[in-house]
């Protein structure tokens, strides 16, 4: 008789894996549970003796290693087999803190605050909050003439995001502010710089897959003042965008959609002329185990102010041959409009006289290679060519220079520009120990009309070689260090010389009660003297301390 129980208590458990699967888990079980990840809230202490990075070429994306799991059946090793007891503990997932603030100060004057909220609402609705702002305000070494410049340089930001869920769309709901305030080299008495911002955003998305077509769409309310350029007093530019785009599939594999975008721009006290500039992007996709390609075009129209008419590609191509084995190819474009927040992005000591025309990129073909051949592990190689029109440049203006012999402002010019660049990157990390990357990007930049010394002023501040590393290592739970290193060299031209940057940097962070950590962060520690824009130097080793919540 217990011959035969154990007979079949076994036959049971063999069978019970198999008859499990054959059943659609309607909610959680003991051996089945869904686990919802949040990430902690943990913004990069940012180098605050820099204010802008140079732009970068968006490389193409590509998806990463799917995770694999063992689904093989694994039978009782004995008979009778030992059964697991039930579970009878509550189980509950440790959830990230909704609120972080920091507050830090160091030398140069330099200061790094920051909070921010998120509120989990009822009906799964999200509210988050932020706030930030940082800056320095210190003297400055001028590097050919050694005198002093007493500099100061600070940005602030609150910003509130809203998502409202409803059965078969998400409404978004957003606004930001954002205030700049500086002085510019050797300016007169009362002669600053103040950068005023804010935006307003509506937008709704579809998010319901069972929907014959898949939508998103949204309208943006966007204003900006600029409170000094040469001259000019307080002026305005206000933009209304609006965005849309509609797709639909028509096999398992295969989808169609387009893409719709106009800008209708309104400037005030600076004699720019307003615009209309409309954008549509009409793609199809295919999207297998192997395969993702897209194929489409960008088509810009202009009224008003502005070329009438451009078109460029917008193709790519991914083959995944292996599991972490992946080839890709784009070619692509597109417009990049030339509003006043690009322009501040770009370069905030600049004039913006005359109105800057649309920078447009007629093609940016690249070939690539990434795979992962370890766990952790992920390289990618690529290489390309790049042709812009009227991409932006900054040079000294003559007529503005002061009795010192120094300028005050820079001026924005355009220029058509092309460049071919090959690059490398590689990043590894484990567990929650050690986690590195590396990148390199090569560019040979050409201009096309331009030769001898007008050349050189033109591509100046153009990067020749960007290279950048850095390792974060955890040695404990409580105690984080990283450490980087970031170089730009410049391309050469006749009769030019621009001093590469050269940024070393170290960090770390101590979290001494839970939830309080106290952390500094270090940089220019070879006290290099290197520029971001035209005559305006950088802060020498510099650093940042204080201390940081989780709540």
């Amino acid at each position: 008789m217990k011959k035969i129980q154990y007979i079949l208590a076994g036959t049971a458990l063999v069978a019970l894996p198999l008859g499990a699967q054959a059943q659609q888990q309607a909610k959680d079980s003991t051996m089945n549970r869904t686990v919802v990840v949040e990430q902690e809230y943990n913004p990069d202490i940012m180098d605050a003796s820099k204010v802008n990075v140079l732009p970068k070429v968006e490389l193409p994306a590509v998806s990463k290693k799917e995770v694999e799991y063992d689904a093989t059946l694994m039978p009782a090793g004995e008979i009778p087999a030992v059964t697991m007891q039930a579970y009878t503990g509550k189980e509950t997932q440790q959830k990230a803190s909704p609120g972080y603030a920091r507050l830090g100060y160091g030398n140069y004057g330099n200061l790094d605050a920051r909070a921010n909220y998120l509120f989990t609402l009822p009906n799964s609705d999200r509210l988050n909050l932020t706030f930030h702002m940082n800056g320095m305000n210190g003297k400055l070494d001028l590097p050919e003439s050694k005198d002093d410049w007493k500099s100061y340089y600070y940005r602030s930001h609150a910003g509130m995001d809203y998502i409202h869920s409803f059965k078969k769309i998400d409404l978004n709901v957003a606004g930001n502010f954002d205030l700049s305030n500086f002085n510019f080299l050797d300016a007169p008495a009362g002669v600053k710089q103040k950068f005023t911002s804010g935006d307003v955003h509506f937008g709704v998305k579809s998010t319901d897959s069972s929907l014959p077509l898949q939508f998103k769409a949204e309208t943006n309310l966007l204003f900006y003042e600029r409170q000094y350029d040469f001259g000019t007093q307080d002026s305005k530019e206000g933009i209304v965008r609006t965005k849309a785009e509609v797709s639909g599939a028509i096999s398992e594999e295969q989808f169609i959609g387009i893409g719709f975008a106009m800008d209708n721009a309104f400037y005030k006290n600076n004699g720019f002329e307003d615009y209309t500039s409309v954008h549509l992007n009409p793609h199809y996709r295919y999207e297998s185990e192997e395969w993702k390609i897209r194929v489409g075009a960008n088509v810009d129209m202009a009224l008003n102010f502005g070329k009438k008419f451009r078109v460029s590609p917008d193709v790519t191509a991914q083959y995944n041959f292996s599991d972490s084995y992946i080839l890709y190819a784009q070619a692509k474009g597109g417009k990049r409009q030339n509003d006043f927040r690009r322009i501040g992005e770009f370069c905030p000591y600049g004039q913006v006289a005359p109105q800057p025309d649309a920078t447009y990129e007629q093609l940016n073909a690249a070939l690539g290679f990434k795979a992962s051949p370890i766990d952790g592990l992920w390289f990618n190689i690529y290489g390309g060519y790049q042709d812009l029109k009227n991409e932006l440049y900054f040079s000294p203006d003559e007529s503005e220079f002061t009795e010192t012999g120094r300028f005050q402002m820079l001026r924005i010019g355009q220029q058509n520009m092309s460049d071919v660049y090959a690059g490398a990157e590689i990043s590894y990390a484990y567990k929650n120990i050690i986690a590195f990357t590396a990148s390199g990007i090569y560019r040979d930049w050409d201009t096309s009309g331009k030769e001898g010394r007008e050349k050189g002023t033109v591509l100046a501040y153009k990067p020749a070689f960007e290279g950048n590393f850095r390792i974060d290592v955890r040695p404990v739970p409580t105690v984080l260090v990283n450490l980087g290193y970031q170089h730009i060299s410049r391309e050469k031209a006749e009769g030019m010389k621009t001093d590469p940057v050269s940024n070393l940097y170290l960090g770390g962070s101590y979290e001494i009660f839970k939830g309080i950590s106290v952390y500094a962060q270090a940089n220019n520690l070879l006290n290099k003297e290197y520029r971001y824009y035209w005559g305006y130097p950088t802060e020498g080793i510099n650093f940042v301390g204080g201390v940081s919540f989780r709540f």
